[in-house]
């Protein structure tokens, strides 16, 4: 929609001096923006700068608090009677005349915020598990006047769901928490200004008024009036925030610290308001350099100072935190936000979108040291310049710190060069796309049901529909096929029930209207499902079809343990007969979830993603008719189990490959790990066949990334992962 706001006025005259292009000014057009003005760069890091000293002083400050949060495992501080908002909180800084970037989530550093419009009893669970007290007025309040999207769920939640959630079957729904896995388009605050989008959710919300008057489609009418009324007020409170550190952001950014203070105070608004459980920043390294090179040949801005705002600004990212239960923090593995930003990738029109920025992003894990937020994703091409490709390879094996996802694939796929990843793997265009995140459904605990009748084989209760149990001495593979194609029908039904339960009440109870607010009126919803267990299940499948599986069954007839006689062709060895049953549950179960009705008609997708949670699914799991026993991990993502990859990486990486992107768009991961005496004895020839693996992972149809063990300490990484779909890699180090 154009926005009939005189663009030139000074203040957008002087903001815009020297920006090519029309369309972009007279609509919200970031794209645009970007395609007119930036500048494709293919050389090397020589150009880089050394950390400054107010950089140097600021990271260790911000590492004492670090180091005590390591120490206890536990939080620095939160706030025990605060519900947080935009503008609740006064203005904090670590130390104010160091900072070139300012704005924290609360009022002091690493302090957390409460989140309760979410759920109250994450944080009642918070508050126990780390020995503070909650405010009784504020407990009364989201007890008993304000109702949680937590509330609402669990009130409209059915029995089966209910028992679903209890043994595992579904876990990790965002029901308790903010559901995050929306990206603002966080650059348009500093391209247009507050006043420039405000106007523009005004003339949007005019429109309206004739399909009111009519009735049309009257209660979606209403909806998106009320939610186009709270843009505007978050954008509001936005500037007011903004204010609170002595900036006017209502005019757009007239210089490069102006461009990233501003897109950061947006960001910043963002994990003020919500406690998703992926927050992710969006693509933003290219959008900047456009300001930091007009800087330059304004002769107003040098390296060292670029890259001090770019430290600056990363080092506030790093000190995003949310007050989690350890329970979450066990599922997630650690205690991530993942504010993905996606560097490089091509464009549509086959130039780089490589900039120096790119480089400087890279940068701030030397200048900073390692860290695994923000979750920085190389968008891998073919095409990308060689030298960015040596520099990305050589900071992958020096700081285990890069995720890698396959840009050929994503880009034709969704037709835009203009897409970011929301957590680790799921791509949408900015600011036109937003996901309903929706966890992952364990198909091998399926499985076992499909074998028992629907009796879940850890808390000897009917979960599934009840069924006659599969009682043949030896099990019949057609027979267990139909069973379990019976219960992922059943557990479709239950998984996406659950997801429009929990999705109208987060927009009613919880709804993100500062994100939502800097994407377009009418978005593209997409409803992301996801398998758990997919290779378990699969050489389950195998084993049952190609060798001899007898159930051992305790007292009352349940199948609690398998014995395996003879040998069966297993996941990861580039072998046909194993590798298509894994295809295959990939698309069953994706033709089962698209066949259902969805909230806001979003479109279902599909990940076969659990890198954070393979331990605490594995941990809900009984023994499997693949000999793994109960209680051990799954493989992390699309992974073969652990051990059972024999022939070696190139045949593992080729069956994750083989899945199906086309039921799987949310996204694929494949975790790999190498020491880098593998790579070669000298670091020149490691960072040469390091470009040159992506190669076997991203084959025309895949995707790569990484996350800290759950071992690790908060700001330490460790990563190693492709994902073939929207594949990551990582190297260990």
């Amino acid at each position: 929609m154009k926005v009939d706001i005189d663009t030139s006025d000074k203040l957008y005259a002087d903001a815009w001096l020297g920006f090519k292009g029309t369309d972009w000014k007279n609509e919200i057009n970031v794209r645009d923006f970007i395609q007119h003005n930036y500048t494709p760069y293919e050389g090397d890091e020589s150009f880089l700068a050394e950390a400054t000293p107010a950089t140097t002083e600021l990271w260790e400050k911000v590492m004492e608090g670090i180091r005590i949060e390591n120490a206890t495992h536990a939080p620095l501080d939160f706030d025990t009677n605060i519900a947080t908002t935009i503008t609740a909180h006064d203005a904090g800084y670590i130390d104010q005349p160091l900072e070139k970037i300012v704005g924290l989530q609360t009022d002091a550093p690493l302090k957390r915020a409460l989140h309760p419009f979410g759920g109250i009893n994450m944080i009642r669970s918070s508050f126990h598990a780390y020995g503070r007290e909650m405010d009784s007025e504020f407990e009364y309040i989201f007890t008993d006047l304000r109702k949680t999207h937590n509330q609402g769920v669990f009130d409209v939640y059915s029995p089966d769901m209910l028992r679903c959630r209890k043994s595992g079957v579904l876990t990790g729904l965002p029901d308790g928490y903010g559901r995050g896995r929306i990206i603002g388009d966080y650059r348009r605050v500093a391209l247009y200004g507050i006043s420039y989008l405000v106007r523009e959710r005004e003339l949007q919300f005019a429109d309206l008024q004739s399909r009111l008057e009519k009735g049309e489609d009257l209660e979606a009418t209403i909806r998106l009036r009320e939610e186009l009324a709270e843009h505007r007020r978050a954008l509001l409170q936005i500037q007011e925030m903004a204010a609170k550190y002595g900036f006017d952001i209502s005019r757009p950014a007239q210089n490069a610290q102006e461009a990233v203070q501003w897109l950061y105070f947006a960001y910043l608004a963002a994990v003020k308001s919500q406690n998703g459980g992926a927050m992710s920043l969006g693509r933003t390294a290219s959008f900047l350099d456009i300001y930091i090179e007009r800087d330059f040949k304004a002769g107003v801005l040098n390296e060292q100072q670029a890259q001090e705002l770019i430290d600056h600004f990363i080092m506030k990212i790093r000190m995003v935190r949310f007050l989690r239960t350890p329970e979450f923090d066990s599922l997630f593995s650690g205690d991530p936000i993942w504010a993905t930003e996606v560097i490089g990738g091509m464009g549509l029109d086959g130039r780089t979108l490589v900039t120096k920025n790119s480089f400087r992003y890279l940068h701030t894990l030397h200048t900073m040291g390692p860290a695994p937020e923000p979750n920085l994703t190389i968008l891998w091409s073919e095409a990308l310049p060689i030298a960015f490709k040596k520099y990305a390879a050589q900071v992958s094996i020096v700081t285990s710190s890069l995720q890698y996802e396959n840009d050929d694939l994503m880009r034709t796929d969704f037709n835009s060069d203009d897409y970011a990843i929301a957590c680790c793997v799921s791509p949408m265009v900015i600011g036109k796309q937003m996901q309903f995140f929706g966890a992952r459904a364990n198909l091998a605990k399926t499985l076992l049901y499909a074998i028992n009748g629907g009796m879940d084989e850890k808390l000897k209760i009917q979960v599934g529909p009840k069924t006659a149990p599969l009682m043949d001495d030896v099990l019949d593979y057609d027979k267990v096929m139909d069973s379990l194609d019976h219960f992922m029908d059943w557990l479709a039904v239950q998984y996406i029930s659950a997801l429009n339960i929990i999705h109208y009440m987060h927009d009613k109870y919880s709804y993100e209207a500062s994100l939502m607010a800097l994407h377009d009126r009418d978005v593209y919803r997409t409803m992301a499902c996801g398998i758990a267990g997919l290779s378990v299940a699969t050489d389950s499948l195998s084993a049952i079809k190609y060798a001899r599986v007898k159930p051992i069954r305790d007292e009352n007839g349940l199948a609690v343990d398998f014995e395996i006689d003879g040998e069966y062709p297993q996941y990861g060895n580039n072998d046909e007969r194993v590798d298509s049953i894994a295809c295959d549950l990939v698309e069953r179960f994706m033709k089962k979830i698209k066949a259902l009705p969805t909230y806001r008609n979003a479109v279902p997708t599909q990940s076969i993603l659990t890198i954070t949670s393979n331990v605490v699914y594995g941990q809900k799991t009984g023994n499997t008719p693949d000999g793994r026993r109960a209680g051990t991990p799954f493989a992390p993502g699309a992974n073969p189990m652990h051990g059972r990859d024999r022939k070696g990486a190139v045949a593992s990486l080729t069956s994750v490959a083989k899945l199906p992107f086309t039921y799987a768009k949310d996204g694929i991961s494949y975790t790999f790990s190498i020491v880098p005496a593998a790579l070669g004895k000298e670091d020149p020839i490691r960072k040469t066949n390091l470009v040159g693996l992506p190669g076997w992972v991203f084959p025309p149809r895949s995707g790569c990334r990484r996350r800290s063990t759950p071992q690790r300490q908060r700001n330490e990484s460790g990563k190693c992962c492709w994902m073939p779909s929207s594949t990551r890699k990582n190297i260990l180090t």
